[in-house]
């Protein structure tokens, strides 16, 4: 299996491309990216690339899945702004995957309380992301993680959220084994992506109690 990720160097891409490259079904894991994970991995190849609204030129034709970890926060942000990160880059990958491998497994992710007709912006926003995705030529999956805890050294780009992480530890532990309702972690949600990329289940949306079950 070949598979593409998006977001690896995110908090929850890393821990997705741990997996994907520990995984013994997996071939090869494409890397689409602004920066070098700094990974060095006899499976791994990465593509630099600046201009996440246009992937004209580039071949995703080979591969199996893709999953989707890039994402940033919404606070402080400008509808503006999280719309063209989080919609405009994701449609344009996913057309075109769409257009050279119909049929092939995109994982986005997306939230717990996403919701189209939601009252909070981001909700709004992801909730058609992942309503049309599902309307491509693809076949789309949308994982709604509540918190998630990094593992294996999975660490946030941004400083606030790093101390946050650590601080939490404990409880994220706790609540990752006993409330999967709640929580998952980056390590179940690469080992769920890559159980939805082998088996294509009917179940489109995944929410955190469903990836802890995989």
């Amino acid at each position: 299996m070949r598979v593409i990720v998006f977001g690896a160097t995110g908090m929850v891409g890393q821990g997705v491309l741990r997996e994907c490259l520990r995984a013994a079904d997996v071939v090869e894991v494409l890397v689409v990216t602004r920066a070098p994970t700094g990974v060095a991995h006899p499976k791994l190849r990465e593509i630099r690339h600046e201009d996440f609204t246009d992937f004209e030129g580039v071949d995703f034709g080979a591969y199996d899945a893709c999953f989707f970890c890039l994402g940033v926060s919404s606070v402080g942000m400008s509808e503006t702004l999280y719309r063209r990160i989080t919609y405009d880059y994701t449609l344009a990958a996913a057309r075109r995957m769409a257009e050279q491998r119909p049929g092939m497994v995109f994982v986005f992710v997306s939230g717990a309380g996403t919701d189209t007709g939601g009252r909070q912006m981001w909700a709004r926003v992801k909730g058609q992301t992942e309503d049309d995705v599902a309307a491509l030529d693809l076949t789309a999956y949308a994982f709604r993680p509540g918190f998630i805890r990094p593992e294996h050294g999975a660490r946030s780009k941004v400083r606030l959220y790093r101390a946050m992480y650590a601080l939490l530890s404990p409880l994220s532990a706790l609540l990752v084994r006993f409330a999967p309702g709640i929580a998952t972690s980056t390590s179940q949600l690469g080992r769920a992506m890559l159980e939805v990329a082998r088996h294509r289940p009917d179940r489109r949306v995944w929410t955190s109690r469903d990836i802890a079950a995989v």
